[in-house]
């Protein structure tokens, strides 16, 4: 293939760029995303996705934060009321954990109508090894009243959003904060905390989308009636139009990523690869529930195939799949499907939601194959 062969290949579009020129983004937009990472589909290919390459997103601004001074208090409607030091908490049991965790927007940016805000593709996702304490202990130690229904958790970050000044703030029900899995973590990938992940403690709730792990965590609040605050009832909702009041975001839809194959184009992303046999393959989720099976399409959606899955990284984190293809010449259209194990699958056409949230439609990669 000559030079000559592979600019005609990717001459798309009549500027000659191979673009899409079908949004346009703000610049507020841009510079969200600036603040904010994804990780790079490459980085599919670790298990345990490298600090520098987990996504990020930061609603306010990073706080200036000490852990020497930290103090996490835990209040309300307890019998025991705590404050407690970086040194106390470490002294509690530990615990280690690898958690996958996603972005509740990610893949906003392909909708249409495109719902403004941080606009994500496909990158907004991390797998990390968490190391903290149990919530659990903790909380039976402040001694939860039962006319308490929820615990507020409030991290040191403030700005504002929707018109209010606000800390960035969301609510779990008694009943999801004492499952044994939720953490107070302070080690992120067996190092501290980064500024940006947290440092020096955050709360870590696997199988929830990562709004529900509010970082800088200086204050448990337990409240007798369903908190109201913007982050709980006026964002992070399922909702179709301005008056509908939706329902809550909370644990994470079924997925599946391809770590793409063969080589990208610099601009467009599109995969140049080699003919022949290629193994194609990536990662699957599904929140609280098990991926019980992947499928890869390669002729866009027209038919699906089982992938092989592979092991699963921990009980709250992705799976390995794997696909055989042999690869012919010319233009293809890949795609991957994840069902969970109660028969969710993943769409393919999206559901639209005002804020963009949970989308899980099904990637698609176009490859193409000299």
């Amino acid at each position: 293939m000559t030079q000559e062969d592979l600019r005609s290949l990717f001459r798309t579009v009549g500027d000659g760029s191979g673009l899409s020129h079908t949004n346009t983004y703000y610049e507020e937009e841009l510079a969200l995303a600036f603040r904010n990472r994804g990780m790079p589909l490459e980085g599919l290919r670790y298990d345990i996705t490298p600090t520098g390459m987990h996504y990020l997103l930061i609603h306010f601004d990073i706080p200036d934060a000490d852990a020497d001074s930290w103090k996490l208090d835990i209040g309300g409607l307890v019998g025991n009321p705590l404050s407690l030091s970086m040194s106390d908490i470490r002294e509690r049991p530990k615990v280690t954990m690898p958690v996958t965790m996603e972005c509740a927007g990610n893949g906003r940016a392909r909708l249409n109508p495109r719902p403004v805000s941080q606009p994500w593709l496909l990158e907004a996702i991390g797998t990390a090894e968490w190391t903290g304490t149990p919530l659990r202990g903790i909380l039976e130690d402040a001694g939860i009243d039962s006319s308490a229904v929820e615990l507020v958790f409030t991290g040191r970050d403030e700005g504002v959003q929707g018109g209010e000044v606000q800390l960035y703030q969301r609510s779990l029900t008694i009943e999801d904060s004492m499952r044994d899995e939720v953490m107070l973590v302070y080690e992120m990938n067996g190092a501290p905390l980064e500024p940006q992940h947290g440092y020096p403690l955050r709360l870590i709730v696997p199988g929830w989308y990562g709004m529900t792990s509010v970082k800088w965590l200086e204050n448990i609040e337990a409240v007798a009636e369903h908190f109201t605050g913007y982050q709980m009832d006026q964002t992070y909702r399922y909702k179709t139009s301005p008056d509908d009041p939706g329902v809550p975001v909370s644990t994470m839809r079924v997925r599946a990523l391809m770590l793409p194959p063969g080589v990208p184009e610099f601009m467009t992303r599109t995969r140049l690869l080699d003919s022949g046999d290629v193994t194609l393959s990536g990662k699957a989720w599904a929140g609280r529930l098990d991926v019980t099976q992947v499928e890869v399409s390669t002729d866009d959606g027209m038919s699906w195939h089982k992938a092989e899955l592979g092991k699963q990284v921990g009980r709250f984190a992705w799976r390995n799949w794997s696909y055989d293809w042999n690869a012919k010449p010319g233009t293809h259209f890949l795609s991957v499907r994840a069902t969970d194990e109660e028969g969710n699958v993943q769409p393919t056409a999206q559901p639209w939601t005002m804020q963009g949230m949970g989308n899980n439609l099904v990637q698609r990669v176009e490859v193409i194959v000299r």
